[in-house]
């Protein structure tokens, strides 16, 4: 469980930017080379390179190498864990307000 708690800080830490966030996005579309992913950032190549990393730190990205080109590609198991932690958490609450609901119809029948 901590590991998986680590990981989770870590996804939310990763999410926590919207540089980041723009690129999660970018990914989703398919998988792309570091220059295109930095194109629409006036950002330094060592600021995205930086982003990049807490990226594969978060196991969002996986990084190819081919050649020259870095291959990124977003990685989705890591955002599982995101959701299954949401899940749990809405669900818990959920079912909180419907007992509360629950109780105020039995108190107020109208």
């Amino acid at each position: 469980m901590q590991q998986s708690g680590e990981q989770l800080d870590q996804v939310f830490f990763a999410l926590s930017d919207p540089t980041r966030r723009a690129i999660v996005s970018r990914l989703a579309e398919g998988s792309t080379t570091v220059g295109e992913l930095a194109k629409p950032f006036d950002i330094s190549a060592p600021a995205i390179s930086r982003h990049m990393r807490v990226l594969e730190s978060a196991g969002l990205l996986r990084r190819e190498v081919k050649g020259r080109e870095h291959l990124c590609t977003l990685s989705t198991m890591a955002l599982k864990t995101a959701e299954d932690w949401l899940n749990f958490h809405r669900d818990f609450w959920e079912s909180r307000f419907d007992a509360l609901e629950e109780m105020f119809r039995q108190v107020d029948p109208n």
